[in-house]
């Protein structure tokens, strides 16, 4: 008749799921049809989400497409978005024009894909022709004729007018005379030369002084009125002087605007369809006419330094009209990356800027097509989550430096007309940033309607198993390396499984896989560099090498065993002592480790006492694993009276936190241990958490923790009665080592499965657990019948010791009375 024991342990058969390799029917990778890259295994979910996010075009139906690193959510996005980007029309280019009505807000202009660049160039070269055919225009005899005939119609005209002025002057025995501050009248008087000849000569200023007053007054009186005449008169040449200017410019503008029109015909021409453009064009030729003198200059004196900026075009957006929508994945979304910015270049101390200095940004690029963020890195750079949620909400992208919204003094600046924007972002995250931003941003979710999930398993078939193998030959045709046989296959199959934890599912973490499938097919070129294919020796090497490159602290941990700074019983037997399991994760290593747990029961009413929680060195949920330890004890033994006992459980050698329910059921095998004074067997290591009826509960980690505590007995000697104990719902969790199975299979080695805390304590005492029978007490003997009655024990003599002392106070306060 087989033990309990024996009945609870597990065949080599339960503890991993095997791929018969000879099930594949092929040779290797080589014989299977790779599967592309836009059909990603297990993910049928995410994929169905994301076409129907492509699919919507209305505001607010932006993509978060969620999952772990590894499993191929950014590389399968992104050649979604690429395929599907082929067959969308091609947006227009973006330029920037200079504003000739507000220089400080450049205008935007849009042009059909692919127009831009040719429409910077063509105005590169009008520049260059308008240079030439102005500097030209202003060198013909005709403009030259022209002018000289109206300067000289001018001149003879103001020179009749002088002499007027000067005969009426003379009149009045004035003469005009010009100086520096203007014209003046001076006296004329008659008087003899040296021949005595009778003259009219200008009065000196001591012959006018020596004058009397009244003959002054005389004079000044005419003199007004003489400067009243020649003030009309001036007058009369200034009008003249402005007519000429008129006349020069429009002749200048007339000689200009038929030297430029042949130049701007064909350039208007070609763009004649789009209004903005047009308008700007007009408005340049009206500039280049105000200005022809800088085109003139540019031409005779080629040092002289002239802006001719202002006529070229800043191409913003330049798109490739074969190329179909743009695919943007922004790998450093800072502000500026996204926004785009205003650039300034620093002359003589002074920082400089102008239209042509405008750079695009993401937003801008990927306008017209896709925008794909990953999530984490827009959230840690500064405003550049608001400027996402900005450009989603009010669908237009503005230029705008954050100097300007968060410097202490306000700085003038460009100030970019905004463009319009249709886009679609897609934002990559972990479920973790998704939550956190729909639980307090109360935006999120009228900006990004869908939710695209990548998941990190898919249920384990024989189907599933062949999507595997052709996802394995895809990333070996994309990498080059060699086909992977059978055999190899197989393992990956394995392998996969234990990535997933699960007998029944498989892991599709596709950044892993790759790196296995790299990692083997280097170990193969290795240690077999002439063979054709990878097979399963190389994946097992490439699988226990890199578990050896990240092993360095646990090789200490197991090297402190050995020497014996470390204590873990794996034979004998002890009461109130037992081998817990605990999984140390280092993110590239994770393994088990076991701890030994004591306990210790004494007469007392603190209950039971975890010191590790004394000393707050345990997380919520093991406090709660505690307390329903405490309630199980209730349950099982307090149904008739009340529990009454001190008790104190501790990891020993424990110096860090502790978390996790796990080990519950471990310490209250080791609790009824101390409570029945039975001894468990220290060869069996146990994990399980407990609920308060007593049943054993699944717990994580289950693989690593069973590898863990095998090594710890194989370096001791593996004695036939060692093993580890697991809630029987892990069974389906078991992908154990080789080297583990080997040893099961051997007898050297068991592991057993265990529904309840009785089946629990039946295995590690030998002793049965007992019975509850009408009575209300245990099967004589038994586990529970041992703890009930140490429990009914103690209670009494709790009640007994009581009572002593409180007779003993009586007779205390007689004795005092009598006294």
């Amino acid at each position: 008749m087989r033990s309990k024991s024996d009945k609870l342990s597990l065949g080599p058969d339960k503890l991993r799921r095997v791929k018969d390799p000879g099930s594949w029917k092929l040779e290797g990778t080589d014989s299977l049809r790779s599967r592309p890259s836009l059909h990603p295994i297990g993910q049928e979910r995410a994929v169905e989400a994301l076409e129907f996010g492509l699919a919507v075009s209305g505001r607010g139906y932006n993509i978060f497409l969620t999952g772990q690193p590894g499993s191929g959510r950014t590389s399968y996005a992104l050649a979604r978005l690429k395929s599907r980007a082929k067959g969308l029309p091609v947006p227009d280019d973006w330029l920037y024009l200079y504003n000739f009505d507000e220089p400080g807000e450049p205008l935007a202009v849009s042009v059909p894909a692919g127009e831009g660049r040719k429409l910077a160039s063509a105005l590169d070269a009008l520049l260059n022709d308008l240079k030439v055919t102005i500097s030209k225009a202003f060198e013909q005899s005709q403009y030259e004729d022209a002018k000289a005939q109206y300067v000289r119609e001018f001149q003879e005209k103001a020179g009749a007018i002088m002499e007027t002025l000067r005969a009426q002057a003379a009149k009045h025995r004035f003469s005009l005379k010009r100086t520096p501050q203007g014209f003046i009248n001076i006296p004329l008087v008659e008087d003899k030369d040296e021949n005595g000849k009778k003259i009219i000569r200008e009065i000196k200023e001591e012959e006018f002084e020596a004058l009397s007053d009244k003959r002054q007054k005389r004079y000044q009186a005419l003199s007004e009125k003489v400067s009243q005449k020649t003030l009309l008169g001036l007058r009369r040449i200034r009008d003249m002087e402005k007519e000429l200017k008129e006349k020069l410019s429009r002749l200048e503008s007339e000689i200009c605007r038929a030297a430029i029109a042949p130049c701007l015909a064909d350039i208007c021409g070609a763009w004649s369809g789009n209004r903005p453009l047009s308008s700007w064009f007009a408005r340049m030729a009206e500039d280049v006419i105000e200005n022809f003198g800088a085109f003139v200059t540019s031409m005779r004196d080629e040092s002289a330094d002239l802006d001719f900026s202002r006529y070229q075009a800043n191409l913003f957006v330049s798109n490739d009209p074969e190329a179909g929508a743009p695919v943007v994945w922004e790998t450093n979304p800072t502000y500026y990356n996204l926004s785009g910015k205003v650039e300034y270049e620093s002359r003589q101390g002074c920082l400089y800027t102008d239209f042509r200095r405008i750079t695009a940004g993401a937003f801008h690029r990927a306008n017209g097509g896709f925008l794909v963020l990953d999530a984490e890195k827009v959230l840690m750079n500064f405003m550049s989550w608001e400027a996402v949620k900005r450009l989603l909400r009010t669908e237009e992208a503005a230029i705008e430096n954050m100097g300007e919204q968060y410097g202490s003094i306000p700085v003038s600046s460009l100030r970019p007309g905004p463009i319009k924007m249709n886009i679609k972002v897609i934002l990559i995250g972990s479920p973790c940033i998704c939550e956190l931003l729909q639980n307090y941003d109360p935006e999120f979710q009228k900006l990004f309607k869908i939710r695209a999930s990548f998941d990190v398993d898919m249920p384990r078939s024989a189907k599933t198993e062949r999507q595997m193998a052709q996802c394995v030959a895809g990333i070996l045709e994309r990498e080059g390396l060699k086909p992977f046989d059978a055999e190899a296959l197989s393992e990956i199959i394995e392998w996969a499984g234990r990535e997933a934890g699960d007998q029944n599912l498989l892991s599709v973490e596709l950044g892993r896989l790759r790196e296995l499938l790299v990692e083997s097919s280097a170990w193969a070129g290795i240690l077999s560099p002439e063979a054709k294919r990878v097979g399963a020796p190389h994946v097992r090497k490439a699988i226990e090498h890199k578990r050896y490159r990240s092993a360095l602290y646990q090789e200490k941990l197991i090297r402190a065993f050995q020497d014996g700074v470390i204590r873990v019983d794996t034979t004998g037997s002890v009461v109130g002592q037992i081998n817990g399991l605990s999984v140390i994760d280092l993110t590239d290593c994770c393994f088990g480790h076991p701890s030994r747990i004591t306990a210790n029961v004494f007469m007392g009413h603190e209950g039971v006492v975890n010191i590790e929680r004394e000393v707050r060195m345990t997380g919520p949920i093991h406090n709660k694993g505690l307390m329903i330890l405490s309630s199980y004890l209730g349950r099982q033994y307090a149904r008739d009276m009340p529990l009454s006992l001190s008790a104190r459980i501790t990891f020993e050698q424990n110096y860090s936190g502790i978390e996790g329910d796990s080990a519950s059921s471990t310490e209250l095998y080791c609790l009824l241990s101390a409570l029945a004074e039975l001894p468990l067997k220290q060869g069996i290591a146990v994990t399980g958490s407990v609920d308060q009826f007593g049943n054993v509960q699944p717990i994580g980690g289950v693989n690593e923790k069973i590898e863990g505590f095998f090594e710890y007995c194989r370096l001791r000697g593996l004695t036939g009665d060692q093993g580890v104990m697991i809630p029987q719902a892990n069974i389906r969790h078991l992908m154990l080592n080789p080297e583990v199975i080997q040893a099961v299979r051997e007898g050297k080695f068991s592991v057993w499965a265990v529904s309840t805390i009785d089946e629990g304590i039946e295995i590690l005492t030998g002793v049965p657990a007992g019975r509850l029978l009408k009575s209300g007490s245990y099967t004589k003997g038994s586990v529970h019948g041992r703890v009930r009655a140490r429990l009914r024990k103690m209670l009494q003599d709790n009640i007994k010791l009581k009572k002593d002392l409180l007779g003993g106070r009586r007779s205390r306060r007689g004795s005092k009375k009598d006294q």
